[in-house]
């Protein structure tokens, strides 16, 4: 399917899965709507897609605040004209077992991995609808598997899963299809900026290696 002239808005654009897409999206053509929550990450984004002679505009939000899901796609529709794909990439992640897990740590957790889809696609169905386009929803193998010791991240992206499963049921009558993405281990920032340190970092990439039948840990550029 070609992207030339498609709009489509990602949120999380600023770094990892997100921003390797809104650069892919750039090569083939699309305009986009670069969403996060630092400006400056966002426009070294832009200022690359410029280079590609991309088209592309920032829309800051905090995608855990409904209300601030609803304006970016807004802006989004005002902007460009109209919305072919959104991109739910933003993400967060923290480590701990059940009896680890604060309501606050859980509550940040769902608001950003979970919350943010659903607060996304509400607002943008309606135009998606318009244009017959799609929504991709990046979640992870620990949705459908489960892991010790990451048990609210599990849980995040096992409703994420669920919520793309039930929306596609929803929504393919009007021709909308809506799918997620379920990476392995990926090398981005994620861990650490959860607070993992370099050393145990380097370690988990090395271990890693022998648990993905590849051998070798996945790039975001891949999961784009």
């Amino acid at each position: 399917m070609s992207l030339n002239n498609k709009i489509a808005l990602i949120t999380g654009a600023s770094s990892g899965i997100g921003r390797a897409t809104a650069l892919l999206f750039a090569r083939e053509q699309a305009q986009i709507a670069l969403v996060g929550r630092k400006r400056e990450a966002l426009q070294a984004v832009q200022d690359e897609i410029l280079k590609a002679n991309g088209r592309s505009f920032i829309a800051l939000a905090d995608v855990s605040h409904q209300e601030q899901c609803q304006r970016v796609v807004q802006q989004t529709v005002e902007h460009f004209g109209g919305l072919d794909i959104l991109v739910n990439a933003a993400g967060v992640f923290a480590s701990g077992p059940l009896t680890a897990t604060t309501p606050e740590a859980w509550n940040v957790m769902m608001n950003v991995n979970l919350n943010s889809v659903f607060y996304m696609m509400l607002p943008a169905v309606p135009h998606l609808q318009k244009r017959k386009g799609n929504i991709v929803n990046i979640s992870s193998v620990t949705g459908t598997r489960s892991f010790p010791n990451v048990l609210a991240y599990c849980v995040s992206k096992a409703g994420v899963d669920q919520l793309t499963r039930c929306a596609a049921l929803d929504l393919a009558s009007s021709g909308v299809r809506v799918n997620a993405v379920n990476p392995g281990v990926v090398v981005t920032n994620l861990h650490r900026r959860s607070g993992m340190e370099e050393t145990a970092y380097a370690a988990f990439l090395e271990h890693s290696k022998t648990t993905h039948p590849m051998g070798r840990v996945g790039t975001a550029e891949e999961i784009a």
